[in-house]
């Protein structure tokens, strides 16, 4: 079956940093477009980072450009979400997920077939 397991994500303070990981397995994972996406109490789901199979040309929403980084390690069918200067902003339940067609130069899609278990990260002030 199709897996993704997000980890990482615990308390910080405002200016710290946390990495999270995101383990594949079940599928081609090399092949596949890998999304960060998170959702924080009273809003929406919204796509946080995106990695391309070909590692190029990730995507970052505006309010984590220059400070989150996102990776992955075909190697380990792992992709990760470095962090820093984290803010309270940032507090949300973290996820990873793909779909057969889903790309990160594509349309900011939610209901892709491949969900993980959400990581709750909490930024303190």
């Amino acid at each position: 079956e199709v897996q993704l397991q997000a980890s990482g994500g615990g308390f910080v303070q405002a200016g710290g940093s946390l990495r999270l990981s995101c383990a594949a397995s079940g599928f081609a994972f090399e092949r596949f477009d890998i999304g960060w996406f998170r959702q924080a109490p009273g809003k929406e789901r919204e796509t946080v980072s995106c990695v391309s199979a070909d590692d190029e040309d990730p995507y970052y929403t505006d309010s984590v450009k220059g400070r989150f980084t996102i990776s992955r390690d075909n190697a380990i069918n792992t992709v990760y979400l470095q962090m820093n200067s984290l803010s309270p902003e940032d507090t949300a339940v973290y996820y990873c997920a793909t779909d057969t067609f889903y790309y990160c130069s594509g349309p900011k899609l939610y209901d892709l077939s491949h969900w993980g278990q959400g990581t709750l990260v909490t930024v303190s002030s």
